[in-house]
Formats: C-alpha cells, sequence, structure tokens
C-alpha cells in the first residue's frame, strides 16, 4: 500500500531488498511509480492488453497476506472494459475482469500471459454485493497499456495532467435526491468553490447542481470526474448545472491539476 506511507522496501527478483522513493501517484488510476537508485537484476516484457480477449489464460502473481510471496495463481480473462466505481464519486474504467485467484496482497502484482508479458497490474477483487450474495473469482486488473501511460506521465513530471474546475462536490444519486427532496435524480452538488478557479470565473456557487458537461449528462453510467477526465487542461467545455431549480448552462475552460 501507497497511500499514507512514508519509506518503501522493493524485494528485487534476486531476493535482494533496496530502499525505494516514492516518485508519484494518481489516485484515479490506482498506480504509483517507485524509484530505486541500483539496476534490477531482471526486468518483465510489457505485453499489449488491447490485444487480450476473454478466454485467454493469465497467471496472476503477489504476496497473498503478504505472507506468501510469489505465490501464483492462474485463470483466464472473464471480460475487458470492466468498471468498479469507488467510495469517492467516481469508477475506474476498462479494467480487465479474471477469474485467477487474487487476494490481499496480491495488489500490485502483476497480470501475466503465456508469453512471460506483464499485460495488466492486479489492483482489486469483489467479494460480494451490498444484498449479501457472497461471489468468488471476481478479480480485476488495470491494463498495462493504461498503467504505461499513467506511469510515462509520472516519471516525466512527478504527477499525472488532470483538467481542473475548481470546486468540492458530493454525488447526487437517487436515494441521496430522495432524502434531500432534490430536483434532480443524478448530479454534483457543489460545496465549494476555489477562488479564482475555472468555476470562480465562471461563476459556479456553492448549491449548484452540475448535471452535465457538453453533451453527456451525470447520471448511473457516467459519473461527473469519469465525464471530466476526458477532457485535458485547456479544453473549453460547457457546464449545464441547476440554479434554484432553473437550468443554466456556462462555457469554462479547465485548467491543470496534477493529481
Amino acid at each position: 500500500m501507497i497511500d499514507g506511507g512514508s519509506q518503501f522496501q522493493v524485494i528485487l527478483a534476486d531476493g535482494s531488498q533496496q530502499e525505494g522513493t516514492l516518485v508519484g501517484t494518481d489516485q484515479y488510476s490506482d498506480l504509483a511509480v517507485l524509484k530505486i537508485d541500483s539496476t534490477a537484476p531482471s526486468v518483465a516484457p510489457l505485453g499489449d492488453s488491447d490485444t487480450l480477449n476473454p478466454g485467454e489464460t493469465v497467471i496472476a502473481i503477489g504476496s497473498p497476506l503478504g505472507d506468501f510471496k510469489n505465490t501464483v495463481t492462474v485463470g483466464v480473462v472473464s471480460a475487458t472494459g470492466r468498471s468498479i466505481e469507488t467510495d469517492l464519486g467516481y469508477s475506474i474504467d476498462g479494467l480487465i475482469q479474471t477469474d485467477a485467484a487474487i487476494n490481499q496482497g496480491n495488489s500490485g502484482g502483476p497480470l501475466v500471459n503465456l508469453a512471460g508479458e506483464v499485460v495488466a497490474i492486479n489492483t482489486l477483487v469483489v467479494r460480494g454485493s451490498g444484498t449479501g450474495t457472497v461471489a468468488e473469482g471476481l478479480g480485476f486488473a488495470i491494463p498495462i497499456n493504461t498503467a504505461r501511460v499513467v506511469s510515462e506521465q509520472i516519471i516525466q513530471t512527478g504527477y499525472v495532467s488532470r483538467p481542473y474546475l475548481g470546486i468540492n462536490w458530493q454525488p447526487i444519486t437517487p436515494q441521496v435526491a430522495a432524502f434531500y427532496r432534490l430536483p434532480v435524480e443524478y448530479g454534483s452538488y457543489i460545496t465549494d468553490v476555489d477562488s479564482n478557479s475555472p468555476a470562480d470565473q465562471a461563476g459556479l456557487q456553492v448549491g449548484d447542481i452540475i448535471t452535465g458537461i457538453d453533451e453527456t449528462a451525470i447520471d448511473e453510467d457516467h459519473a461527473y470526474l469519469n465525464i471530466l477526465f476526458q477532457y485535458s487542461a485547456g479544453d473549453t467545455v460547457t457546464l449545464t448545472f441547476l440554479r434554484n431549480d432553473r437550468q443554466n448552462q456556462v462555457q469554462v475552460a479547465l485548467g491543470e491539476s496534477g493529481s
């Protein structure tokens, strides 16, 4: 686990350990880059995750529970392009689903194809739903093509460039809307606007509810941040929002924020 850590040890293929320096992180893709000063004794080649198809055999490698180093489990690619919702108001998209056993401690380990190429990075497992149903074999991994793009940005700049609007917000769901008697079932309720931010310059206010960006409406399948992250810093977008139950639109030139 990187979040909150201050010291890191990297265990190399020959069993030696090196102190690692945190270069940067990206919470939205659940990735981080560590640097070591020495040369690694060996490296695994990276594959092309875009060519993966359901049914292909894959191998997950990791240290489940932190005790069983270099544990190998075998499964198949169950699906590609999966999305998993987080508790922070966005979803991690484009994940590879596999039934190769993934347990606590496997996160960050490679998912490898039969050619020995790393095609994804294991990130999480789903054990069940909110209804109490228990599931098995629902593991998810970050495609290596995504990891390559994110890591290259972190190595070059120390962060991943993200479009910046400059608001704090709370997601609106049908349950939240019903409880607070809000006029929309989905949206982003603005709780704070950063001074001199793009949102501030566009005239957005606390209490406004953003319901869409350009032609894409915020709904069950399109979270606010996931829509926003389709754009780049410097892009101009049209925000649709509610103020006093009246729909409004405003154009905003997005800034840049390193996550």
